[in-house]
């Protein structure tokens, strides 16, 4: 898979769109990013996700899955090397990232009614 292949499965999710982030493409829903680009040049793309996920995602797939270094790591962000992921898991992926920043943003509007 490749950024191409990111950013096709990314915009398939319903109500995702593409934006921009510190000249990077991103990926958002409900305007609140859940996967971005920002390292496309390093052959990553970043998915935005609990550090109980990025747990479970990296103890099985190791090869896969790897921690962005840092405080965003620690969050739960997690790299997702392109040239190893197939169709499924990088699908899979994405829909996780998806899934979660829609829960977030549903309970967010909860709380400020």
């Amino acid at each position: 898979m490749n950024a191409s292949d990111f950013r096709r499965i990314a915009l398939s999710l319903q109500g995702a769109e593409e934006g921009s982030h510190m000249g990077s493409a991103d990926f958002r829903v409900d305007g609140r990013i859940f996967a971005t680009l920002a390292a496309e040049n390093k052959g990553y793309g970043n998915l935005m996700l609990t550090p109980e996920q990025q747990a479970a995602f990296v103890e099985e797939r190791p090869d896969l899955f790897v921690p962005i270094a840092g405080g965003w790591g620690h969050m739960g962000s997690t790299h997702i090397v392109l040239a190893k992921a197939d169709e499924d898991s990088l699908t899979g992926a994405l829909t996780t990232a998806w899934k979660l920043r829609r829960e977030k943003n549903r309970k967010t509007k909860k709380r400020s009614k």
